[in-house]
């Protein structure tokens, strides 16, 4: 079992940044395709953005362009870098693998003020 442990959340204003990062527990994590996933209350969990164990990179049409994922598998670390907050991405930000086998963190909260 890896557990994932979010850090970085954070309360900002529209147009700001964050950098959020997922910490794995082991060293298997270079092999695995990672996703960063957000849940918004009143909704469902959805994936944001994923990075392929070779750096491939995907992301959710709403923040093409504004986030960026990335990963350090040196560190056993993946990152999600947001810029051009909005109001809308304000939710509670969870890392798993792209297909989620791992239990749940508890994830880092990120909140956007208009």
């Amino acid at each position: 079992q890896v557990q994932l442990v979010e850090s970085g959340g954070g309360l900002v204003q529209a147009g700001g940044s964050l950098r959020l990062s997922c910490a794995a527990s082991k060293t298997i994590f270079s092999l695995l395709n990672m996703g960063w996933f957000r849940q918004a209350p009143g909704k469902q969990r959805e994936l944001v953005a994923a990075i392929t164990s070779g750096g491939t990179t995907n992301y959710r049409d709403s923040v093409k362009g504004r986030f960026t994922i990335s990963r350090d598998n040196a560190k056993n670390t993946a990152y999600l870098q947001m810029t051009s907050l909005k109001p809308e991405d304000t939710a509670v930000y969870y890392c798993n693998t792209e297909r989620p086998v791992y239990s749940w963190g508890q994830g880092t909260q990120v909140t956007v003020s208009s």
